[in-house]
């Protein structure tokens, strides 16, 4: 059956289900099955797994059990298919692709199941890649032998570094890609690994053996495919159900079906499930776009690059952006008709993205700001399609061009796409464990946006984690969890597990205490022997990781062993760049560490790493450092002393966790907090520092900044509190003064009363 009629069959359903029917979709019925005994300690098999699920008969009579409308699958037993799995990876998204990979380069038997083998890893809203704290996702996800980097890399249109006037810790790449080649590029690559099988499927069903741990899943027609782990990456489409003014549909996005019965599947085994929305702007024809008086934003011509792999350093031309903003026009249109949209109109009530609100939500939640930008962004070398970024609107369509031909250059835009919402069922992340394996199920994964989660990049971290613990789970092998303080996946999951999060999570740099030493150009050198390990990253990656290292350390040490004299062209250069003068004889990474004294300082005066010149016979091209790895070197080497002063303060946070806070306290006076931090913090007001950091949306930094605040408030309360007593200490000792010189004085007077009565008294003396 074919994606096509699949959509426009399950469009029609839901178009002639009334509103009060929804629970009768149809759905797969929860299967019991036995699982005989496996060899755990082989792995990858040497033979085909054995059937090792057998389905139970549903129990006679039961009312609750919903049947379903396909001949194919009346009957309460599922049709196995004949090939068994170690692992079913549910939905081909970011997220999907990375799990099935993952699972698949461990040497897992590996299913993709997807609605439409068409439209694998498709970026269905921003074709980018990367951006602030995105970018060390991506960075990490390669180190550990992952896909989304070097895709990003190979179908990049441009490449643009983020905050690069700011430190290296929130220095962020970002990519706009070719989506159209993302999707055929990480489709060929799925298609070429070993062990990996890609099929079309709707799964509406998990089936559990009788120790309650997976052992199969349940297709919308009946087939049901034998596993040992299941990763569910189904994205925006669980019971999805997309907006345009007052018009609606059930669609996963524009143009493809969502996915019926899996929830209410979930919900019967326990799952507490909840619904996001999101959302997506119109695409309009570059050719009827006046760039003229637009802002363009050209790519850097210093590229840089998301994965460490170097064969997929291929630079290409690149296309530029342009930059518009809103009108008056724009802001009258919206307020106008904010009762046209789903949520201002009351029709949908879940939350959105907080940090990539609708233009609606800018309007209304900044109304003091006169306009806001406005990106235009291609889709593609061979589309027409322009992305309009930071306008996605719930607005009906007749209105849309109206607002879109309000922006300037943009007067005479043809709409090829409309600006829609869409709203879909989630799983509050809690459910799950570090290892992203649910609490309830064993083998059952979670991953991507189905976590409550909102971007391509955390999708593909997730899904990394989900499909290669879920293979290690096949394996009979224990699941793997990366620290918070390891990387920010781990401060990612962390967060997704530990807080009750109720709207979409985006990763902040922000999130992260550890942001410093987490660094997108260190991710190779923290994650990827890990990657190692867990047999991730295969000889070739290894082998030109371990040059790399060597190169580094090679590096460092010469830096630190080269002596100059303080009259030297580099020592002055330096001096008058950091406005420091140079007294004696420094080394090259003394010089390095002064303020705005950088690498290519020293390669100017002739001190940068040696070169395949005429010192080098042999033009060994492996021994030359990468501007990457310059790079690398300068930071380690200049931020050394701010590490090791991070590392100390967030061990005395630790410790801190007990600390009381006041009942009195002003949260909201505090401006070093994250504005959402200070609303969760004056709604629940903790009791202490470690009830705090367990609410949602307070992130670590904010808690290292309480303290901060805590301390500062301590000190000052001492220093009072010291005042006040020295002042009193000051009064007493006046007081202790002046009555000792009472009694001193009443003791003088009665010296001389004692001495007159006595003299009266002593008889006199006769001669």
């Amino acid at each position: 059956m074919s994606s096509l009629w699949l959509g426009l069959e399950t469009a029609h359903r839901a178009r002639r289900t009334p509103p009060s029917l929804t629970a009768q979709i149809p759905f797969i019925s929860v299967a019991r099955c036995h699982r005989q005994s496996l060899n755990k300690n082989t792995f990858p098999p040497s033979r085909p797994i054995q059937p090792h699920c057998r389905p139970l008969q549903a129990a006679s009579g039961d009312s609750q059990t919903p049947t379903i409308s396909t001949s194919a699958a009346q009957s309460s037993e599922p049709w196995w298919h004949e090939e068994d799995y170690d692992v079913v990876v549910v939905g081909a998204g970011h997220a999907g692709c990375e799990a099935a990979l993952a699972s698949a380069r461990l040497g897992a038997k590996t299913l993709l199941l997807t609605l439409n083998l068409d439209r694998i890893a498709w970026q269905p809203c921003n074709p980018a890649v990367g951006g602030p704290a995105k970018s060390q996702l991506v960075h990490e996800v390669d180190a550990l032998g992952g896909e989304i980097g070097k895709m990003a890399d190979r179908c990049a249109l441009q490449k643009r570094v983020l905050n690069r006037s700011k430190g290296p810790a929130v220095w962020a790449l970002r990519a706009q890609t070719d989506k159209i080649e993302y999707a055929a590029e990480m489709r060929k690559v799925l298609e070429e690994t070993p062990g990996l099988h890609i099929r079309e499927g709707m799964v509406t069903g998990i089936e559990l053996d009788s120790n309650e741990a997976v052992c199969g899943v349940t297709t919308y027609f009946g087939v049901s495919y034998k596993c040992k782990g299941a990763v569910l990456t189904t994205g925006t489409f669980m019971n999805g159900q997309i907006w345009v003014g007052r018009a609606t549909m059930a669609a996963g996005r524009a143009g493809e079906a969502p996915s019926t019965g899996l929830t209410e599947n979930l919900v019967a085994l326990g799952f507490e499930t909840d619904r996001l929305k999101t959302g997506t702007p119109a695409r309009v024809d570059r050719r009827s776009i006046d760039f003229t008086h637009l802002e363009e934003q050209p790519g850097d011509e210093d590229l840089r690059w998301f994965s460490f792999d170097t064969s997929v350093h291929i630079p290409r031309p690149q296309l530029s952006c342009y930059l518009t903003h809103t009108t008056a026009e724009t802001h009258r249109i919206l307020r106008d008709n904010l009762h046209e949209t789903p949520v201002y109109g009351g029709w949908i009530d879940s939350k959105g993205p907080r940090y990539c609100p609708s233009i609606e939500d800018k309007i209304v939640r900044f109304a003091d700001k006169e306009s806001h930008q406005v990106f235009l962004e291609p889709e593609g070398r061979s589309t027409p399609e322009i992305y309009v970024q930071g306008f996605s609107t719930g607005l009906p369509e007749r209105l849309q061009l109206q607002l879109v031909r309000s922006l300037p250059g943009l007067e005479k835009a043809v709409m090829l796409r409309a600006a829609y919402a869409v709203e879909y069922d989630y799983l509050p992340a809690h459910q799950c464990h570090a290892s992203l394996e649910t609490k309830r199920i064993q083998g059952l994964f979670f991953s991507g946006q189905l976590n409550g989660t909102t971007g391509y990049e955390e999708a593909a971290a997730q899904g990394l984690v989900a499909g290669m613990n879920a293979a290690r789970r096949a394996a009979g092998q224990d699941t793997f969890v990366l620290p918070r303080e390891s990387s920010y996946i781990g401060t990612l999951i962390d967060d997704l597990v530990t807080k009750d999060l109720r709207e979409p999570y985006r990763m902040l740099t922000s999130r992260s205490e550890y942001r410093l030493v987490l660094r997108g150009d260190n991710a190779d050198r923290r994650l990827t022997p890990l990657g190692r390990e867990l047999g991730l990253v295969d000889d070739r990656r290894w082998s030109m990781f371990e040059a790399k290292m060597a190169r580094i350390a090679s590096e460092e040490s010469r830096l630190a062993g080269v002596r100059v004299q303080p009259e030297s062209d580099v020592a002055l250069a330096g001096a008058e760049v950091s406005g420091q003068a140079v007294s004696g004889l420094v080394t090259l990474a003394e010089l390095l560490r002064r303020p705005h004294v950088h690498y290519s300082l020293l390669e100017t005066h002739g001190h940068g790493s040696p070169t395949t010149s005429s010192d080098s016979s042999n033009n060994d091209l492996s021994s030359i450092l990468t501007n990457a790895e310059k790079e690398a070197v300068e930071i380690e080497i200049k931020y050394s002393g701010f590490i090791r002063r991070q590392e100390k303060q967030l061990a005395s946070v630790v410790s801190k966790h007990s600390k009381r806070l006041p009942d009195d306290l002003d949260y909201h006076s505090i401006i070093t907090l994250s504005k959402e931090a200070r609303e969760k913090l004056s709604k629940v007001r903790p009791r202490d520092i470690g009830q705090a950091t367990r609410i949602g949306g307070v992130n670590p930094s904010d808690i290292s900044n309480l303290l901060v605040h805590l301390e500062t408030r301590r000190r000052g309360v001492a220093a009072a509190a010291t005042r006040e007593k020295q002042l009193s200490q000051k009064q007493m000792r006046k007081q202790m003064a002046a009555q000792a010189m009472k009694e001193m004085e009443a003791g003088e007077e009665g010296e001389r009363g004692v001495a007159t009565i006595e003299a009266e008294a002593e008889p006199a003396v006769v001669v």
